[in-house]
Order: C-alpha cells, then structure tokens, then sequence
C-alpha cells in the first residue's frame, strides 16, 4: 500500500507539470484523488478533513488574483512600472535596484504569481522600450520572477503556501505579520544583494525616457483605478479586523474582489484616454511617441477577467492534498517528522535551518504545493518544544516559498512565468534556469533562515 501511495502521488504530480493538452492542473488533481479513493490509499472519511484544510486559502487565494487582474486591466501596474522608470531618472541600475523592490511590493500585497505573471511582462516592454540590450532584458526578466517568491515572505496573503500553513497551525494573520515582515526585508535584501552581484555588469549604466509616456495615461478606466486604491486599504484594515471576529480570510478578500469586480462591471469610464495597448514596443516605427501615450477608451472585460482566475487551483488544492494525505496515511510523513524532531532537539537554529533547507529541497522537485502539507503534516507529528516548534512551521514556509526557484518545476508560477517569458521573446532553457535559480536561492534561503532564528529568539526575550 506504501509503494501504491508513492506511485500515485509521482503519477499525479507528473500529470500536474507537463500538463497535458486538454487536462488542466485540477482535473489531473481530482483524478489522481479518484485513484487514491479507489485503491483505499485514503478514505472517504478523509474528503471533509481536506476540505478543511484547503478551502480558505484557495478560495483566498483566487480573489487576491482577481483582483490582480482586474487592477492590471485597468493600469494600476503599468502606472507603477512607468513611475519606476522614471524614479530611474536615467540611471540604469538604479532602475534595476526599483524594478526589484517593486517586484517585492508587489508580491507582498498581491501574491506571487500576481508579481511573476503580471509585472513580467510589463517589465519587459518597457526594457524592450528602453533599448536595453538582450542581456540586460534577461536580468530584469530573471529579476522580477527571482523576487517575485523571495518577496512572498511578509504577509499570509502573499502566497497561497502562505495561506496553507497558517490555516493548518492557526496562526492568526497579526502573528504571521509580527514574525515574518521583517523576515521578508531580510529575504528581499539578501535578493537584491545577490540579483546585483550576479546580473551587475548586463545592467546599461544610462538609458532615456524619451519612449516612456506619462504614467497617468496608463490608466484606461481611473473609476476602477481609484476604487482599486480604496479597496487595497479596506483590505489591509479588513485583515487585521477580520481575525479577532473568526471571519475567514477568504470572505474579506472576496468582498474586496466583489466590490472592485462591481465597479469595473456596471461603471465603465468611458471617458478616460489611454491605449488600447498602452504599451508601444520598441521596434515599432511608432515608438517615438512614448510608451503609455493615451489615445482611445477602454473598457475592462469583466467576463474574460473572471474566466482568467485560477478557477482551477480550487480543484487542484483538494485532490492534490488528497494525494498527499495518501502519503500521510501511509507512515511517510512519520519518517519527515522524525528528521525534524532531531532537527528541534538541537535548538532554534538547527530547527530552522534544517527544516528550511529540506523543504526547499522537496519543494525543489515536487512542487512547491505539495510540500508544504507534507511538511507541515511532519511538523505537526514533531514533539519538539515551542519555539523551535514554531521555528519549524515558518522554516516551511521559508522554504517553500524560495524552494521552488532552484528548478522549474518547483512551482506552477514558475512554469506559466517561463512560458510568459517565451510569447515575449526570452527564452531560458531548463538548463541555464537550473545553473542560474541554485546560485541565486541557496544564499538567500540561508539567510532568511538564520534571520527567521534570530528574531524569533528576540521576540522570545
């Protein structure tokens, strides 16, 4: 029954990378569950308890796309990339350093793959604008997806793992918060340091801002942009509010998502100027008119923006975590735990670093979703004392969230971002991804382990 557990998790999670024509990420899931369920690999009896365990962060984490999305439509990213470039103020490392720090604000307050998928791209018409040579587009495309998971670090909501592990311990969103910002600065700063090391000298010293438009004629619909703005804040108050009142985080970020996805549906701003495009490529005869110019109207396609969420993820996080739990019963994760009940024994640092390092490793080859519960079930068998203990939860969190970047199928975010990167002409083998993703992750992981030790202990003082 053990090697039946092991068969049907590897099977699945290959359906779940190579994704075959046709067969989304949750029905190669469900049907992996299916076969759990029919081998007795896991029991009916084990479908609520998943649910359980799933259902907020999923759900959490479909709004905080949504309302990704429905912000890119409207400008709100691309007006913050165009401010950037020109905060550049013509120095091209200086843009460097923006572009990351943005990437990071951007993954912190609207998840991981918001910042990957979502900011990529933009960041790229505005270097291909900005005539920077190929290498130099390289780096600021490596960059902004290499930040994009260290800076997943800061807030529950800023990566579904995030919302996974806090569920499954408990912790309340204001906890998460104390602990982990400043260990997410620390992770953001090792990135930066280590981005600027590996890409300084592909990094043009000068570039214009002649092809850069104003960044106000980014905005095709300013209603839903403002609204955007007011809900962001709504949501901020609403995290912290919501958790002494038991209201899930699902509910309050789906209200915020409802109420911009409103305002985007029933008040479109006719009257607002901008491109359709809103971005002019550089090769384009037409370049010289400035990247972000306005022109005509543009009205958010609100079906297209719901029919985009990642619906999918939903199906995926149940009879992926079903598979999992198939492990579970199984005694295999009695195994993980033992290792980090040895780790515990040997003290906070132990406890974080070598819990940390393994489930980067697992993240690094079986994804990062997967792991996480796997870890987290391990960690939850563990009797080690409170503070490593604690230790523990948050070093797999560490580690899932910066795992993932060692290989390209540590995480699905990175597959989609790879092929993102493809449709606009960068192309990075498996190869080249693998040498460049272990030389950048292994020393911030270290890092934010050994500062996630340190402050924990302070804040035990």
């Amino acid at each position: 029954m053990t090697l039946t557990a092991l068969l049907i998790f590897a099977g699945t999670l290959a359906l779940v990378i190579w994704r075959p024509k046709g067969l989304g990420i949750g029905w190669s899931a469900l049907g992996g569950a299916a076969v759990a369920l029919a081998t007795t690999v896991v029991g009916f009896s084990d479908v609520p308890t998943v649910v359980g365990l799933v259902w907020n962060a999923t759900l959490a984490f479909v709004a905080i796309v949504l309302v990704s999305l429905l912000l890119d439509e409207c400008g709100f990213f691309e007006w913050a990339a165009l401010h950037v470039a020109r905060w550049g103020r013509g120095g091209g490392r200086r843009l460097f350093v923006l572009v990351v720090l943005l990437g990071a604000v951007i993954s912190a307050v609207f998840a991981n793959d918001g910042a990957a998928l979502i900011l990529t791209p933009i960041v790229l018409r505005v270097v291909h604008a900005l005539r920077f040579p190929q290498r130099a587009v390289l780096g600021f495309a490596l960059a902004t997806g290499f930040v994009a998971d260290t800076g997943s670090l800061p807030l529950v909501v800023s990566n579904l793992v995030n919302i996974v592990s806090a569920d499954f311990f408990g912790i309340g969103f204001t906890r998460y918060a104390l602990v982990m910002l400043p260990v997410g600065v620390v992770s953001v700063a090792a990135s930066l340091a280590v981005l600027w090391w590996y890409f300084r000298r592909d990094v043009p010293q000068r570039y214009s801002t002649d092809a850069l438009g104003e960044p106000a004629s980014a905005i095709s619909d300013r209603l839903t942009f403002r609204a955007g703005w007011v809900v962001l804040v709504l949501l901020l108050v609403g995290y912290f509010a919501a958790e002494p009142l038991g209201v899930p985080l699902s509910a309050v970020i789906g209200a915020g998502a409802l109420v911009l996805l409103s305002v985007a549906a029933r008040w479109p701003a006719f009257a607002y100027a901008a491109t359709e495009s809103r971005l002019v490529p550089a090769s384009s005869p037409s370049s010289s008119v400035g990247l972000g110019d306005s022109g005509a109207a543009r009205r958010i396609p609100v079906g297209k923006v719901v029919r985009e969420a990642p619906w999918q993820i939903v199906l995926f996080s149940v009879g992926m975590y079903l598979v999992v739990y198939g492990l579970r019963n199984q005694g295999l994760t009695r195994e993980l735990a033992g290792l980090f009940g040895w780790f515990g024994a040997h003290g906070l640092l132990a406890a974080a670093v070598g819990t940390g390092v393994v489930a980067a490793a697992l993240a690094s080859v079986m994804n990062n979703l997967p792991t996480v519960l796997i870890a987290a079930l391990a960690i939850g068998a563990t009797s080690a004392p409170g503070l490593a203990h604690e230790a523990m939860v948050y070093a797999n969190v560490i580690g899932s969230d910066l795992g993932p970047k060692i290989t390209p199928i540590g995480s699905l975010a990175t597959l989609l971002w790879l092929h993102v990167l493809e449709r606009h002409g960068v192309r990075i083998g498996w190869g080249r991804y693998f040498r460049t993703g272990i030389v950048l992750t292994v020393p911030v992981l270290l890092v934010t382990l050994c500062a996630l030790a340190g402050w924990l202990a302070v804040l035990d003082a």
